[in-house]
């Protein structure tokens, strides 16, 4: 059994505090090795039933990329609406994307017509299918950090034209569209924290018992 000493923890604990949500990128290209190797890294995350139901589509074409960004920039007026005022204009000033500079657009969906782990875990909670995506998301998010790479993840997006844009399989639901690149900037607090718009909540994860 392979033993991880208290120098790794450390480590460990350092690459969990200093992800970011990165929206400002260089524009130096992402060796492919590099990202290959990423991308390999979060096929070893669990999903339920073993049913690996990631697919990652890398958006290189600039039609298409045009495209995911007019998305962006829709979603983004009509949700500065949705607020009043001062937060309104806290809203605006907000970059919240950085899909005209990342080198590299990843689209993740969900597979939800695979057939691998024969449904074993999604009878009852189909949305499994839905959340082991989000765990590989999650551990490309932490190998691409470890590698010096900023990922951000935009969620100001319409799905369904996205899907359309990228033309994937009726089956495949989108779960995160990804820019991918080296940041321009490092920082210990997240973006949102440093411009004011939510602290960070004090202590750690919420434990209730019953």
């Amino acid at each position: 059994m392979v033993q991880f000493d208290a120098g790794f923890r450390e480590t460990l604990a350092d690459l969990f505090a200093w992800r970011r949500d990165v929206r400002r990128f260089r524009d130096d290209p992402v060796d492919e090795t590099l990202l290959r190797r990423c991308l390999d890294l979060a096929a070893l995350s669990p999903s339920v039933g073993n049913s690996q139901p990631w697919r990652f589509v890398r958006v290189t074409d600039p039609a298409r990329r045009a495209a995911v960004t007019g998305s962006f920039e829709r979603c983004n007026e009509a949700a500065a609406t949705g607020y009043a005022a001062e937060r309104r204009d806290a809203y605006i000033r907000l970059k919240l994307a950085g899909l005209r500079d990342a080198p590299v657009h990843l689209a993740v969906f969900c597979d939800e017509a695979t057939e691998a782990g024969l449904g074993l875990g999604r009878a009852t909670m189909p949305e499994m299918l839905r959340y082991s995506v989000v765990g590989a998301v999650q551990t490309f998010w932490l190998a691409a950090r470890a590698h010096g790479l900023g990922v951000g993840w935009v969620s100001i997006l319409e799905p369904e034209t996205v899907c359309t844009v990228l033309d994937v399989p009726c089956a495949w639901h989108l779960v995160a569209y990804l820019c991918v690149g080296f940041p321009v900037e490092e920082h210990a607090d997240p973006e949102l924290v440093r411009h004011g718009w939510q602290d960070r909540i004090p202590g750690g994860a919420d434990l209730v018992e019953r």
